[in-house]
């Protein structure tokens, strides 16, 4: 946000030079009377001293604030309402340390329309990055005079979504690494390598072995047809991104996810246990079931799991616990389901959820873990395999050449 400089007088009279920061100089002038600073001259700043972060959000040309960001920006303001901070105060102290510029323009949006009467809910909804179940636990704390413990619950909410991300992301990173390094060695064999050898055979008018002739074939291919190869790749996956990003195509791609074999079981308790936990925080910020069943299920990633789901809304709908419906899909451990019919039984549904959450994430953990040391191996010696294959093929005419000249 622009910084302006000003020239005016406090209500005793006294000359006073500053600056301050503001969207434009009518607001200068707004901001000035509220501290009882009647402003005689503004000067707008240059463009030399404009903020080109702000003015790139302001444009909408920078990407929309992520998960790490809403986590701090949530754990900085339930600190500040805890301490007794009001509201408008907290937005103006979080804007000022703010670094992002795209968090930095919404949290001045939603301290204008704070201002203007709105409640914190209503402005966080209008905003972008803010999604239906975040706004939901904000209203929620809110109506109940809580909001500070409610945010603490979401922060801890994020925190734990977000640890689980960035497990999945490292366990992911050096495989695919390995895989790509791996590609890229396979590449230079065929284009670099594999065109010398060819060259001394073909001088060598020697019989060329049938594995040698096809890795020969294949490093051919790919002298002539690379542009065309990398074409058709870029195409592929153009057109898949595209595909599952159609409602029907997202629902295909869900549910063969769930059914490839090592990642399927690791999509299902990432889902489940995002739900529980979800549902969880709801339950415990006061929010009614079925409230909080249809924001939990708007926010899992999985359509085929969603639609399970939305088969236990209706049940619960209609009146019947929420054990009953769970217990008939399939993929939903027999265990949990007994813990949670515990948990409704005793009336303490939130926090056996909250346990049934944890059981789920570490049972995550430790799949990435088991995952990560079971695809390393197996992608070294596949692509070690075919580097081996290719040489091998490559000496094997030297090989019989040598053991036809020794008789």
């Amino acid at each position: 946000m622009p910084m302006f400089k000003y020239v005016g007088f406090t209500s005793d009279g006294k000359k006073i030079e500053s600056t301050i920061e503001a969207e434009n100089e009518k607001e200068v002038k707004k901001l000035l009377r509220r501290q009882n600073i009647r402003a005689t001259k503004v000067i707008a700043p240059s463009i030399f001293e404009a903020d080109l972060g702000m003015f790139l959000a302001d444009k909408g040309l920078l990407r929309p604030f992520g998960r790490a960001e809403l986590m701090r920006f949530t754990r900085q303001l339930s600190i500040l309402i805890n301490a007794g901070v009001p509201i408008l105060e907290c937005m103006e102290i979080l804007y000022k340390q703010e670094q992002n510029p795209s968090l930095k323009k919404v949290v001045k949006s939603i301290s204008t329309q704070v201002e203007e009467g709105k409640t914190l809910f209503d402005a966080m909804s209008q905003q972008p990055g803010f999604d239906k179940l975040y706004c939901a636990l904000v209203k929620a704390g809110e109506a109940a005079g809580i909001l500070d413990t409610i945010l603490v619950k979401l922060a801890e909410f994020l925190e734990k979504a977000e640890k689980l991300k960035k497990q999945v992301k490292s366990a992911l990173t050096y495989p695919v690494i390995v895989v790509l390094v791996g590609i890229l060695v396979i590449f230079g064999l065929m284009t670099y390598v594999v065109p010398q050898f060819v060259g001394i055979l073909k001088d060598s008018n020697q019989e060329i072995p049938w594995v040698t002739q096809v890795v020969m074939d294949i490093s051919s291919f790919f002298q002539n047809y690379t542009l065309l190869l990398v074409a058709g790749i870029v195409a592929f996956v153009m057109l898949f991104i595209n595909f599952i990003k159609t409602k029907e195509g997202k629902a295909q791609w869900d549910r063969i996810t769930m059914k490839t074999p090592l990642f399927g079981i690791l999509i299902i308790k990432g889902n489940l246990g995002a739900f529980t936990r979800t549902l969880a925080t709801m339950l415990a910020a006061g929010v009614p079931i079925i409230d909080s069943l249809e924001i939990c299920i708007d926010t899992l990633d999985n359509t085929q799991i969603a639609k399970d789901l939305m088969k236990v809304r209706k049940a619960v709908i209609e009146g019947k616990s929420i054990t009953e419906p769970l217990s008939r899909i399939d993929y939903f451990p027999p265990l949990v389901t007994q813990m949670i019919k515990v948990g409704e039984a005793t009336g303490n549904l939130d926090q056996m959820l909250i346990k049934v959450a944890d059981v789920f994430q570490e049972e995550v953990e430790e799949l990435v873990g088991n995952l990560t040391k079971l695809i390393e191996p197996i992608i070294i010696v596949v692509l070690g395999g075919i580097i081996a294959f290719v040489l091998i093929a490559m000496y094997l005419p030297i090989f019989m050449s040598a053991g036809g000249v020794s008789e």
